[in-house]
């Protein structure tokens, strides 16, 4: 009940206010907290009663959809049986790789059924030839690719387990590669823990033989060894296997192993505290990472046209996809008002095992799904004759005919060019009258066609050419922009990125082209990966902290890049170590004569314009258990992503 008002003043006076924090207590408790707690793709949550009574649950954005409104680590506290269901972009470009097998080429496959340990396959994977594919399209991934050389289906397990920031941390990666290699000894303290890191050569890559490591040699229970495990979950923040150190060390002191052998153990075992594997969830990758392998080696056609249809997803965008399927000898033909469908199809070729790659109008920048689909039904199997043929049966806005003319898709069939076809597009007006329409419809009867003077275009130059196809399918098939600078990078003595990556090692050189890629992962200490292209190839790029720092405006903001550095080459590997970076986004404007930038694309690899590099904010700790993980709140903290 409230005070009267005669005593309202007195009761007011025995409030306590409390005094306001200040701004850096409240930054420090506020350290850790999550932005907001992500919703899984999909799952089971089962108990005994009904769930709504234990739970709330929220309709979710799908129809039929529901959302527990939980987080994740609270059912698992409450003993609730939690099943998630993973979704993979990948697992839908492979259903839709096996259904155009089937349909083209009469092969019927699936996951279970794709030739086993095929030698071809593998040579490709060898060679890190592996853009695109499930797993191992990564920088990261690419640069060890040559180093592990796999040949084997578990080769690739350890592949996709190895290249991690557990490992990574845990000093796990030298030690197997130069064990791999033959160039450092595998020994095995007792029989016991040969029989559990035996196929690894000694080193603990999973979570599994972390467990086993800890029961056979340090005495834990099966529950302390369950304990491990979980604190080894997926991101979880570093710090969580701590808890164990002196149980550990002290156990297999006990039961024989020498202290230094202990200390690196757990030093190990630590790592996987950042991100470390279960050697089922790493078969199960490198499954898939074989299958889009070998659907890539052998049917590079079919692996560019599921990939086109089911991004977006992967590293790299659609640009790098068709040149990567054009190096391997598909060929790509261009958006058709008359050929195209929403999704990319296989068209025949003089080869009867090989198909061309037709883009489909889902390429087309700004095109609606409803509008495509009208064209391609009026189509049907009588090809449109012009532009007003087309604008007339299929029924579909000017507005939509312009974004087609832009994309350049009346030229392969009607030999329309942009230009031509925009002029045709003016004479267009959607929706008329039913009064005017009645009246133009009887005047078409009744009146002789009036045929209006050809008009003569100035065509577009070729360059202009590239950066329209740029800027509206967001890939070309003409001339490589890059091309068209190549006089000036030649007299500036500008090499192209294949001449970078065959020079000899150490030798210093400049090189350029346009940046795909970026990334700079929190295992790195600051060091930022990136990759460039130019009419040549790839080029892989490693700069320091200190070069970053010192031309960190032009890294992260340049679409065109000059690279000045040394080579680094160990074996087949290959980078070029910056040293000084030069922004030629202003060259690669004057592309087709135009003031704008030039309309270069970024992948979702790309961690300077899609966010990333740093500490993964799924590791950070919850908010019911607010600390300051980095035992300071002075320095930037830079989030990363976990590109897998």
């Amino acid at each position: 009940m409230w005070p009267s008002s005669a005593t309202s003043a007195a009761w007011l006076e025995t409030l306590t206010i409390a005094p306001p924090l200040p701004i850096a207590t409240i930054a420090a408790q506020l350290a850790g907290t999550p932005r907001h707690l992500s919703q899984h793709p999909g799952g089971f949550v089962l108990t005994h009663d009904r769930l709504d009574g234990l739970v709330p649950i929220e309709p979710a954005a799908m129809k039929d959809r529901q959302v527990v409104e939980w987080d994740k680590d609270d059912i698992d506290a409450l003993k609730f049986m939690k099943v998630d269901v993973l979704a993979l972009g990948m697992l839908t470009c492979m259903k839709r790789s096996f259904d155009l097998l089937s349909e083209h080429k009469d092969i019927v496959l699936d996951l279970a059924t794709i030739p086993a340990e095929d030698p071809r396959t593998y040579a490709m994977i060898r060679k890190a030839e592996t853009l695109g594919v499930f797993q191992i399209e990564s920088r990261a991934q690419m640069s060890m690719l040559p180093r592990m050389k796999p040949r084997t289906f578990y080769d690739l397990v350890i592949e996709v387990a190895i290249v991690r920031p557990g490992p990574i941390q845990g000093d796990m990666v030298h030690p197997y590669l130069r064990r791999r290699d033959g160039t450092e000894e595998v020994t095995f303290p007792t029989p016991e823990l040969e029989r559990v890191l035996g196929k690894t050569l000694g080193v603990p890559l999973f979570q599994e033989q972390a467990m086993q490591v800890s029961m056979v040699c340090a005495g834990f229970s099966a529950g302390e060894a369950d304990q491990l495990r979980r604190a080894m979950a997926t991101f979880k923040h570093t710090g969580g296997v701590s808890k164990f150190r002196d149980k550990l060390i002290n156990g297999m002191i006990a039961n024989g192993y020498t202290p230094e052998f202990a200390e690196k153990t757990f030093s190990q075992l630590e790592g996987f505290g950042s991100y470390g594997f279960p050697e089922s969830h790493a078969a199960s990758f490198a499954l898939i990472a074989y299958a889009s392998s070998w659907v890539k080696c052998w049917h590079p056609d079919v692996f560019c046209t599921a990939l086109l249809n089911s991004q977006p997803m992967g590293f790299y965008l659609p640009a790098q996809i068709v040149r990567d399927a054009r190096d391997h000898g598909v060929e790509v033909r261009p958006v058709c008002v008359n050929a195209s469908r929403w999704d990319c199809t296989l068209e025949p070729t003089d080869a009867e095992d090989r198909f061309a790659v037709r883009l489909g109008l889902r390429m087309v920048k700004g095109l609606a799904n409803d509008d495509a689909a009208a064209i391609v039904a009026a189509r049907a199997d009588e090809p449109f004759l012009s532009v007003d043929d087309l604008w007339r049966r299929a029924g579909v806005p000017a507005a939509s005919l312009v974004q087609l003319a832009e994309a350049d898709a009346f030229l392969p069939d009607l030999n329309l060019a942009r230009r031509d076809a925009l002029w045709a597009i003016k004479a267009l007006r959607d929706e008329p009258l039913p009064l005017f329409a009645a009246a133009t419809s009887r005047e078409q009867k009744t009146v002789p066609e009036i045929h209006e003077p050809v008009i003569a275009l100035r065509p577009m130059t070729a360059g202009r050419e590239v950066v329209e196809d740029y800027g509206h399918v967001g890939l070309t098939l003409r001339s490589h922009p890059v091309s068209f600078l190549r006089a000036d990078l030649r007299r500036r003595r500008i090499v192209t990125c294949q001449e970078a990556m065959q020079a000899r090692d150490k030798r210093w050189l400049e090189a350029a082209g346009l940046v795909l890629v970026r990334q700079r992962p929190g295992s790195a200490k600051g060091v930022m990966f990136l990759t460039m292209e130019d009419e040549t190839g790839a080029a892989n790029v490693v700069v320091w902290v200190k070069v970053f720092e010192k031309f960190r405006r032009v890294l992260l903001s340049s679409a065109m890049l000059g690279v000045r550095g040394r080579i680094q080459r160990e074996g087949e590997v290959v980078h070029l170590v910056a040293h000084e970076l030069t922004d030629l986004s202003a060259e690669l404007a004057s592309v087709g004569n135009r003031d704008t930038p030039f309309p270069l694309p970024h992948g979702r690899g790309d961690e300077a314009h899609h966010g990333g590099s740093g500490v993964d904010p799924r590791g950070m700790p919850k908010t019911r258990d607010i600390v300051d993980p980095y035992e300071h709140i002075d320095r930037i903290k830079v989030k990363t992503r976990d590109f897998r």
